[in-house]
């Protein structure tokens, strides 16, 4: 799934995530692994891990399904948890909005690997940017 007013973000083409799940305060990314993605020691570099959990919460929280409008957020926190490895496969993170207000919104989000086991976890806390904080968002 593409958002297909945007296209890809650079930072989406350089790491190739795509989005393939998105409804009202859920989201679903995954990532099909490369060499690229690994660190000196041959496995995910925790830093994907982070930008996946990040990418997922804010989609999470900015699903607009009127064309031509869009809804954005900026990270003012984000907790990851490493809790296993991965050298190859698809990756998947799942996030979902958890509560938040008008302008503050928070959501969690897991990665799995292609076994369905969990490698990494985090929460955020995300600012609306202005008039995102509108389910209607704003006009590209």
């Amino acid at each position: 799934m593409v958002v297909k007013e945007e296209g890809p973000s650079g930072f989406q083409q350089l790491l190739g995530y795509r989005l393939t799940e998105w409804t009202e305060g859920q989201a679903v990314l995954e990532l099909d692994m490369d060499h690229k993605h690994t660190n000196r020691a041959g496995v995910l570099h925790g830093g994907v891990l982070a930008t996946l959990i990040d990418t997922a919460c804010g989609f999470a929280a900015t699903f607009c399904p009127l064309p031509g409008r869009v809804r954005r957020v900026v990270t003012l926190s984000l907790t990851t948890n490493f809790t296993g490895q991965a050298r190859h496969g698809t990756l998947r993170a799942v996030a979902k909005k958890t509560g938040g207000g008008s302008r503050i919104v928070f959501c969690q989000a897991d990665v799995v690997d292609e076994h369905g086991k969990l490698i990494a976890s985090g929460q955020g806390s995300f600012r609306y940017r202005s008039g995102s904080e509108h389910p209607e968002g704003v006009a590209l």
